[in-house]
């Protein structure tokens, strides 16, 4: 009892020291650079139109409702029709039925050197519509394409984005080999595919602006955190370190949305929570992976509930993660 009471107090010392290195004081901070140049308004109008479809016209999107999972991956495939990229299906059986995850590509150069996924789950849990789990995700990952793609015309950036949207990551299937986005990680590994960083978003349209309301794992809740849910969280393995930091310098530009970044050791085993996304897929193929998020259960009290809904998101939030995402990827793709 004693040695192993020992061994976990070493562990938690360990965790706070790791957290206190890799956090420090940059927490909820904002920038105050030049704003790339994005129709604030329109986008937030666009992200909406896609929520409404997603979990109004649509709805439920569970492994319940396999009919409701085809129509959203069709719905996808359109849109980046609709934008001109190069889509196509990755599919897979679950049980009776076929789910596909859907992927498009954008190259800004013939032989592009910086390889970057962009990924969201488009499924929802049982019984709910899943407005910010994770419909708002697959809303941000589709304007943020449509804003990469017009600046196809503005010249040369060393840069390919993938986009790829996962069919399934809720429950049952979490955890399991049917993943979407473990289905995809591990082709891609199988394929030696070159990913220099993978971007999941998961749950990236709540807020909450009373104090109290934002609450964090063990032991975060006594590091100063914020105690308001008004920033956008970025989370990292300590492979990924660099990418986070990448990704933190780059959205701190942006000064109306304000960032959070963490880096977890031990591919987040000792924590649980941190893996709970498409992220860590990438993860345990040896890629470089972050969850970009609005901390889900620890802000949204509307987590996996009917009440998860469209009226309960902030779409200025969203689209400001739009503008986030373009500035980290225009910076990337600009490196030489």
């Amino acid at each position: 009892m004693i040695a192993g009471y020992r061994h976990a107090a070493l562990s938690v010392a360990f965790l706070v020291f790791c957290f206190a290195l890799s956090c420090g004081q940059e927490q909820a901070t904002s920038g105050g650079g030049e704003r790339q140049v994005i129709d604030t308004e329109k986008t937030i109008e666009r992200l909406r139109e896609h929520v409404q479809e997603l979990t109004v016209t649509i709805g439920e999107r569970s492994v319940g409702l396999p009919e409701n999972l085809e129509k959203t991956a069709a719905y996808i495939e359109s849109f980046f029709k609709d934008i001109d990229l190069p889509v196509h299906r990755e599919s897979y059986p679950y049980k009776d039925f076929t789910v596909s995850n859907i992927v498009a590509t954008i190259d800004f150069s013939a032989k592009p050197n910086k390889h970057y996924l962009l990924g969201a789950h488009y499924d929802s849990v049982w019984g709910t519509v899943g407005a910010d789990d994770n419909a708002s995700a697959i809303a941000v990952q589709l304007e943020t394409a449509r804003q990469l793609r017009a600046k196809l015309a503005e010249g040369k950036l060393d840069l390919r984005v993938k986009f790829v949207s996962f069919a399934l990551e809720e429950p049952p299937v979490y955890g399991t080999s049917r993943m979407g986005s473990k289905f995809h990680a591990k082709n891609a590994k199988k394929k030696k595919e070159k990913i220099d960083g993978m971007l999941c978003l998961e749950m990236v349209g709540y807020t909450c602006h009373q104090p109290g309301c934002q609450s964090y794992p063990f032991p975060l809740m006594f590091m100063g955190y914020p105690k308001e849910g008004n920033f956008i969280g970025i989370v990292g393995n300590l492979s990924s370190k660099g990418l986070t930091g990448s990704l933190y310098k780059a959205f701190k530009k942006n000064r109306n949305l304000p960032v959070i970044k963490l880096t977890v050791p031990l591919g987040g085993w000792a924590m649980p929570s941190v893996r709970l996304s498409d992220h860590a897929s990438f993860w345990d193929q040896g890629y470089k992976a972050v969850m970009i998020t609005d901390t889900a259960f620890y802000r949204n009290p509307h987590y996996h509930q009917l009440s998860d809904s469209i009226d309960k998101l902030d779409f200025e939030f969203m689209a400001e993660l739009v503008e986030s995402l373009v500035i980290f990827f225009v910076e990337e793709g600009g490196k030489r």
